[in-house]
């Protein structure tokens, strides 16, 4: 691994400098000049590569030929290691070499040292990784996925990548995006008798993947616990800070489950896990995001037993609480983000609702035996952003799957798997940009994502 970045690079990134060097270490960086003071006999430059939040100094001679660095500027610095007054390593640069002018007197977006707000940098995509919160984010999503990966892994998961093509709505909400070729001249070239030309390609209507939930519980039925990590897409006219047309789901589907409270207790321990792994690798930029959204550090729910509640002692505690929410309660349509966060309060802890009314949950979720208005369902519900993760056990039993009113017509296989040696599942969906609003209190959910799409925006 040494080898293989010495191969692609002979510079040292800045967030290693202070980990593997030691004063009068010679070495090499790359960067982007942020900010340049200029002094008597040095100049000082503030210089970024995208690998930390933390600035990094490099300090070089006030000469005529260094007089030119500006900042957006990328240059190349070698010298040696030494220890600014504050404490923090520097670089004592012999010789610095200019790789790119910055050009930002040329309509550049982002001025130097101005704190621009996010709605601004969000018109500017292909740029705003220059954006020091946006690069800190980018930074967390990274490890963010890693920690789930080596958490999935080391529990014997196996990951599965589900498709993003499919001719199924798994919610049944009907917010699903339709996919056909643009060309006109394919189409008819394809075309079969009793085929609607628009669905000549594949013979039906495809749609792009509101989850993966149903294919992963194909392939848990010969596989055992799977996972999947795949972009989802929703149709809904939402303008919300947290929602998107296209995000990132974390499912996974565990076999011979059949208490909801087991479901409980892995997806808590899961979220403890990751968080704390997450903290280890970055805490850095965490801390960075929270200072520069204005939110608190206090990830306190990380230390505290998560509580479990009933939808009908959850309901109650809202009803018996009606002046103190800010929007009416709807026995029809679940719980307002208001009405959740108001629920998390009263617990002072995250909380697991679980055992839904089966009007208000999907086709799959299996119905109580006791109830059968209610389904084995949880929604847990987390402090800033409300519901997190959404889950269930799922019906095993063919026959009463197969008379499910809202069974979809082209689900024969999905009772199949029932038929044929089936066993007791479960499973949970967590939108991964929500979970980074979560840990890092960045208000806005197109703020955590690369490349944001919502209604009226898809750009790039």
């Amino acid at each position: 691994m040494l080898f293989l970045k010495r191969f692609y690079s002979n510079s040292q990134r800045i967030a290693q400098v202070a980990k593997s060097s030691k004063p009068g270490d010679s070495l090499s960086i790359q960067g982007w000049i942020r900010n340049v003071r200029k002094l008597k006999s040095h100049t000082f430059l503030d210089i970024n590569d995208g690998s930390t939040s933390t600035k990094f100094q490099v300090v070089v001679p006030k000469t005529p030929e260094n007089q030119h660095l500006a900042p957006g500027s990328v240059i190349s610095a070698e010298g040696q290691i030494q220890v600014a007054p504050n404490g923090s390593y520097e670089l004592h640069a012999s010789h610095v070499e200019t790789l790119a002018d910055g050009h930002l007197q040329e309509g550049y977006p982002f001025a130097p040292k101005q704190k621009l707000p996010p709605e601004y940098v969000r018109e500017h995509l292909h740029l705003r990784s220059r954006v020091d919160y946006i690069a800190a984010q980018m930074r967390i999503r990274h490890k963010a996925q890693k920690a789930i990966h080596d958490y999935m892994d080391e529990l014997d998961f196996v990951q599965i990548n589900t498709p993003l093509l499919t001719t199924n709505d798994c919610e049944g909400a009907g917010e699903v995006f339709r996919v056909q070729p643009d060309s006109e001249a394919l189409l008819k070239t394809m075309a079969k008798p009793n085929v609607p030309a628009e669905q000549s390609y594949f013979d039906e209507k495809v749609f792009l993947s509101v989850s993966g939930q149903l294919h992963l519980e194909a392939m848990t039925y010969g596989l055992g616990n799977t996972y999947t990590f795949s972009p989802a897409f929703r149709a809904e006219n939402s303008k919300s800070p947290l929602h998107l047309a296209e995000f990132y789901m974390f499912e996974a589907e565990l076999s011979h489950l059949k208490e909801v409270d087991k479901l409980a207790a892995f997806i808590e321990q899961m979220l403890k896990s990751i968080t704390t792994r997450l903290l280890e690798s970055s805490s850095d930029d965490l801390n960075f995001c929270q200072r520069n959204a204005n939110a608190s550090s206090d990830l306190a729910w990380l230390n505290v037993p998560w509580k479990i509640a009933s939808y009908d002692e959850a309901l109650q505690i809202l009803q018996d609480n009606a002046d103190s929410l800010k929007t009416p309660i709807s026995i029809q349509d679940g719980f307002s983000k208001d009405q959740e966060l108001f629920l998390v309060s009263h617990f002072a802890a995250p909380v697991f609702v679980v055992d839904w009314p089966a009007q208000q949950k999907p086709f799959y979720m299996k119905v109580s035996r006791s109830n059968p208005n209610r389904v084995h369902a949880l929604d847990l519900l987390m402090p800033a952003v409300g519901e997190l993760c959404g889950g269930s056990l799922r019906e095993s039993d063919p026959s009463v799957l197969s008379s499910h009113p809202q069974l979809p017509k082209n689900l024969s296989w999905y009772v199949d798997l029932r038929k044929y040696g089936g066993v007791p599942t479960g499973g949970f969906g967590m939108g991964f940009e929500r979970y980074l609003q979560l840990v890092t209190g960045v208000k806005n959910i197109r703020d955590v994502i690369p490349f944001p799409r919502y209604p009226h925006s898809c750009k790039m």
